[in-house]
């Protein structure tokens, strides 16, 4: 199925839109029809996962930049790599950027797939092999390359540091002592700019599928997730 009917017949959900100023508003379905058709800009491909404005308050652009995450019960700043990568090469950057994390790993999946305004669930689980996790999370590549509600999260609570592939499919690493990490994104050709926007940081919009919902469950059931779970 391909984007737009995805779009249309399963989830429409917005970011950064206030109400009454989205730039879809008076679109025609033929416009809308070819921005939404859009995967690629430049040398930089999108998944099915999700799609900038249309007037493109942010152009999607391959890149990574530092940043830093306020954490209010330390009230210490975590340094922050966040990085776009492009669709060919998103999921093995990825799978690279877990090798520095450890042999057991701890794993978060997020979900909004039941559609709740401005929320998601995240399921837990803890002290996975490594190897064993990435043979499933390979199962489910497509998955977690292209659905726009499903995201993750692998941690080694010992280091700290975490990994994130999130909603929008950005690559977002958190801790310190992150040289690591920046030479995973310079391998898989991915340049530093601490200037880059990124597409959360303008309206945009996430597609989903029934039958990425039922992925969504078969994977949680693999990773051994069907009890515990928190609202967010």
């Amino acid at each position: 199925m391909g984007f737009l009917k995805k779009f249309f017949r399963n989830v429409f959900r917005e970011g950064a839109m206030p109400t009454g100023t989205s730039s879809f508003e008076r679109l025609s379905e033929e416009e809308l029809e070819a921005h939404l058709g859009v995967c690629r800009y430049g040398g930089f491909q999108l998944t099915d996962a999700v799609r900038p404005s249309y007037d493109l308050q942010v152009v999607p652009t391959q890149g990574f930049r530092h940043d830093s995450y306020r954490d209010e019960q330390s009230k210490t700043a975590v340094p922050v790599l966040m990085a776009a990568v492009s669709a060919e090469r998103v999921f093995e950057t990825f799978m690279d950027l877990l090798e520095p994390l450890g042999g057991v790993l701890d794993v978060v999946l997020e979900t909004s797939h039941s559609g709740e305004e401005n929320g998601h669930t995240d399921l837990y689980r803890e002290h996975i092999d490594a190897p064993v996790l990435k043979s499933i999370l390979y199962d489910y590549e497509d998955l977690l390359v292209n659905d726009g509600c499903t995201g993750i999260a692998v941690l080694n609570p010992g280091i700290p540091q975490e990994i994130q592939f999130d909603e929008h499919k950005l690559l977002i690493v958190y801790g310190s002592q992150l040289k690591e990490y920046e030479q995973v994104y310079r391998e898989h050709r991915v340049r530093c700019d601490d200037n880059l926007k990124f597409i959360t940081e303008a309206e945009h919009v996430h597609s989903s599928s029934d039958r990425y919902a039922q992925q969504f469950d078969e994977l949680k059931t693999r990773l051994g997730m069907d009890g515990g779970y928190s609202d967010y």
